[in-house]
């Protein structure tokens, strides 16, 4: 019996839980597999655990991932947690074995990747692929790279042979997915020639997804395969964060405002049919209204379709923390002002896909996802895996409507 892993945050926590579930071996025992991305989602931990050991009492409860490894002394004094482990630690059979209550090592000094080949990925119809993790830049805002370490790759050869033993499981569609994807290196290889790899390699796969870049990163061979490449799928999900250029430079991000517009608009030359979403933060230390109003301006200069928004909330140990923050309303209406940017962008995207021709993939749920990821609601269930043609007839201002 495998052990029950409950999972919060990323694709890569995703895959990690399914190597989880195969090195950990007691069914006695459930794993909280941890995010640090925001304060939020660190309570959301807390409270799990909470609410597993009164449902649970009786089973061994063990803490890891990235909240973990950035602070595992306060999982560890929690009363209902049996164990905590690090994130290199999670994926070692050994330490699942035995060991100190409290085994989390310096993450900073890892500077490999192992490979670790997962068969299936349980109530996924489409497969992720870790090809990278850590991250080498330190974004004042962000704690991850104290929960992952620096960046570091997994060797071409590993990923393609996880990608071809996927597709003879049956999955059509992969998703490369890492921390920081962009930055991936094998030797003089990057993103873009592993990408041309994959889909020369391994024709089995239909679909070939890339999770969250940095466009600033994105190097030219990753263009020309979005140029030439049918099946390198059209959607791209773009960590802008702001759209203020002073803010950018507070963020110690690594582009400007026009360079996201530019890469947008040179993407889209070479891709007509792309989609863009991105990330983007409401309220980031010294921000004025005129600073938050180019970010809500980027909706539209940058043509994004969909927002993933977060209301900025401090990281204890993060230079932002020492900033001086906003107050916390402003950032709740900052926040909820560019979510309703995201809505009317997302109208504008879905109204321009009724009456087109999509091939789609199935998922539970009677939904199915285009070329760009948009969910389509089938007119009836279909099952799981399955490519399926079809016109949209509208959309319910979520997601397209089947005819």
């Amino acid at each position: 019996m495998t052990v029950e892993v409950v999972t919060f945050g990323c694709r890569l926590n995703i895959v990690e839980s399914e190597v989880i579930k195969r090195v950990a071996g007691n069914g006695d025992t459930v794993v909280v597999n941890t995010c640090a991305v925001t304060a939020e989602a660190v309570r959301q931990a807390r409270q799990a655990i909470r609410r597993i050991r009164r449902e649970q009492p009786q089973r061994q409860i063990v803490v890891t991932g990235c909240a973990a490894q950035a602070d595992p002394e306060a999982f560890a004094a929690m009363p209902e947690v049996n164990r905590v482990l690090g994130n290199e630690e999670k994926l070692d059979a050994q330490a699942w074995a035995g060991g100190p209550r409290v085994a989390v090592g310096d993450i900073m000094t890892t500077r490999a990747m192992s490979p670790h080949r997962i068969d299936a990925l349980a109530g996924h119809t489409r497969a992720f692929v870790q090809v990278q993790n850590g991250c080498d830049h330190r974004c004042t805002f962000c704690i991850i790279p104290f929960g992952r370490g620096n960046s570091r790759s997994l060797p071409m050869d590993d990923v393609v042979a996880q990608v071809r033993a996927l597709a003879e499981r049956g999955y059509r569609e992969v998703v490369l997915t890492g921390v920081d994807i962009t930055s991936y290196s094998d030797g003089e290889w990057r993103l873009g020639a592993l990408v041309k790899r994959i889909l020369r390699e391994v024709q089995q796969i239909a679909r070939l997804r890339l999770s969250s870049i940095d466009s600033v990163e994105a190097d030219a061979e990753l263009l020309d395969a979005l140029a030439s490449e049918r099946r390198l799928m059209p959607h791209l999900h773009l960590s802008l964060q702001s759209g203020d250029d002073l803010i950018l430079k507070r963020m110690k991000r690594r582009h400007s405002r026009a360079d996201a517009i530019d890469f947008c608009k040179t993407v889209r030359d070479l891709r007509p049919d792309v989609v863009f979403s991105a990330d983007l933060i409401a309220g980031f230390p010294t921000e004025t209204d005129d600073m938050f109003s180019r970010s809500l301006a980027l909706v539209d200069d940058c043509g994004l379709a969909q927002l993933h928004v977060f209301p900025f909330s401090p990281r204890p140990g993060t230079p932002a923390a020492r900033m001086p923050q906003l107050d916390r309303d402003l950032i709740k209406q900052r926040a909820r002002r560019l979510r309703e940017a995201g809505g009317a962008a997302l109208l504008h995207h879905l109204a321009s896909q009724v009456g087109a021709d999509r091939r789609v993939l199935t998922e539970r749920g009677g939904i199915g996802r285009t070329e760009q990821f948009t969910p389509v609601r089938l007119r009836s269930p279909v099952e799981p895996g399955l490519f399926v043609d079809l016109s949209i007839a509208g959309h319910d201002g979520r997601q397209l409507l089947a005819a």
